[in-house]
């Protein structure tokens, strides 16, 4: 093909898939390629600078420009010339910002379409999600595009993409316009900046050891290089004309690699590969949830004074939890789209793309934890950091025991301390009752210096209580003059969290009394 003449856009140009993209349409010489994004210029890793898009780009078969989707005349200028546009452009789907995805997903859509019209644009093809589907609670089994939208979405993410998606859709047809929609699942491979840098992070953390759900969860993943294809099929299929045209125009299409897997098995060669542990120790969703919407409300309150973006949600739970399969045969018949690297295939070639953040190389970390340096050793470091998993064992039991005993029967604090001093009597006498041996066991003994405080012990305690006083006074007098915003951060999260420890305390005492 003429490249010279025939030029093509790929919003959203430097990110994950939409490299991929750009590197087949140089590759393919299907057409010369401007890639807009948001970057006032574009910035080469050293690979691209060496490689197809490098050469492209200071031979003029690439070209850059910077434009946000949310301004139509940036949009207009960048369409100049151009028949085919590839919008790619969203924002980072773990962002949860309503604003944010309506402006870009819905706002920049309408502006994409109108500024294809003006500019007489031929073709649009637009990347859309598997979600726009997905309600977050119903699993998706073999799922083909006669299902409807979802009527209340997992996610902004999601909803604004079905927004966009519709209006791409609805714009087939207008001054000789044609459109299409790919809907593709679970992207991943080199160059992905979210799925396997988490799981290393996780990984390196000791989190990747668990698996939310049965672990059962069927999923439909897609490599990378197969969205791009699946692009470039489109593009053809509506450049074709006539009746294969007209079936592919209008249309959306679920793509993915056709080659559905446990979730949780496809994290596990991932992490195998490179060297990590596989999760093993389930954990049903229903535990999980409510700790994740309380660091979804914690993200709220915080998150405008600089809290980063949690990555442990209830949208996240809900996604590794549920079955999402979907059927590709549309795009197979209408697209004449199959996958050109397996999955197999794809995992290798993500696990040696990603080999610097394999197990070996993970810097070692020198000297006592942080945890450990806070605790300043001695007996509670060996509890709470199970380092002596006797005491650590007794202490759970104890707390278990004192939970069930003192706090669930809603106790006085005299009626508390009766209860417990009788059980102390009762514990000690029994033990001193005891024989020295029983079945070739020695009993140890308390001795009388047990029950003493000597005078250096009780200037220890004194001197750290005196401490804790002086400490807590001094904090107090700095929130009170306005001047640690940081620890004021520090202060509310654990206040907001007694508190609904509390409200969950009674709500669960008045279903209680309810119930009875």
């Amino acid at each position: 093909m003429g490249s010279e003449e025939k030029w093509c856009v790929v919003t959203g140009g430097r990110g994950f898939a939409a490299r991929h993209l750009v590197e087949m349409l140089i590759k393919y010489n299907m057409f010369s390629v401007r890639i807009v994004d948001l970057g006032s210029s574009i910035e080469l890793e050293t690979s691209e600078e060496q490689g197809t898009l490098g050469e492209a780009l200071r031979s003029g078969r690439a070209q850059y420009v910077s434009a946000d989707l949310r301004d139509k005349a940036q949009l207009l200028k960048a369409f100049e010339g151009v028949e085919v546009v590839f919008h790619m452009a969203a924002p980072n789907s773990s962002i949860n910002n309503y604003k944010l995805h309506y402006s870009v997903n819905v706002e920049g859509a309408k502006n994409v379409i109108d500024s294809c019209v003006e500019q007489n644009v031929k073709r649009l093809i637009y990347t859309s999600s598997a979600s726009v589907v997905f309600d977050g609670i119903n699993a998706l089994i073999n799922t083909d595009e006669s299902m409807p939208y979802a009527s209340k979405h997992n996610d902004f993410y999601s909803a604004t993409k079905a927004e966009g998606e519709a209006l791409v859709l609805k714009a087939n047809g207008r001054n000789g316009l044609l459109t299409c929609s790919l809907r593709p699942s679970g992207i991943f491979g080199p160059g992905d900046r979210l799925l396997v840098p988490s799981l290393v992070a996780n990984a390196r953390a000791g989190k990747s050891k668990f698996i939310i759900g049965d672990g059962n969860n069927t999923y439909d993943f897609t490599y990378v290089e197969n969205v791009g294809h699946a692009h470039v099929c489109a593009e053809r299929a509506l450049a074709a004309g006539g009746v294969i045209s007209e079936r592919a125009a209008g249309q959306a299409y679920f793509i993915t690699n056709m080659e559905p897997i446990k979730f949780w098995e496809f994290v596990s060669l991932i992490l195998d590969g490179l060297g990590y542990e596989r999760p093993r120790i389930k954990i049903p969703a229903c535990i999980v949830m409510p700790i994740a919407h309380m660091v979804h409300w914690t993200y709220k309150l915080l998150g405008p004074y600089g809290m980063p973006v949690p990555q442990f949600t209830p949208s996240r739970i809900r996604l590794l939890s549920c079955c999402r399969t979907f059927n590709s045969s549309k795009a197979k018949d209408r697209l004449f789209y199959t996958p050109i690297v397996s999955l197999q295939e794809g995992i290798q070639k993500t696990i040696e793309a990603y080999s610097h953040l394999k197990a070996e190389h993970e810097h070692k970390r020198e000297g006592p934890s942080k945890a450990s340096v806070y605790l300043r050793g001695g007996t509670a470091a060996d509890i709470l950091l199970w380092k002596d998993k006797r005491k650590t064992l007794i202490a759970l039991l104890v707390l278990m025991a004192i939970y069930y005993n003192f706090i669930t029967p809603e106790c006085t604090m005299i009626t508390a301390l009766s209860k417990l001093l009788m059980v102390a009597l009762i514990f000690l006498f029994i033990h001193g009752s005891l024989p020295e041996k029983i079945c070739g066991y020695r009993v140890e003994k308390l001795s009388a210096s047990c029950f003493s405080l000597s005078e250096e012990r009780s200037r220890s305690i004194a001197i750290t209580l005196t401490s804790f006083w002086n400490s807590f006074v001094r904090n107090f007098k700095s929130l009170s003059r306005g001047n640690d915003w940081m620890l004021l951060l520090k202060v509310v999260p654990l206040l907001v969290c007694l508190l609904w420890c509390l409200l969950f305390r009674d709500m669960m005492i008045g279903a209680m009394e309810v119930s009875t």
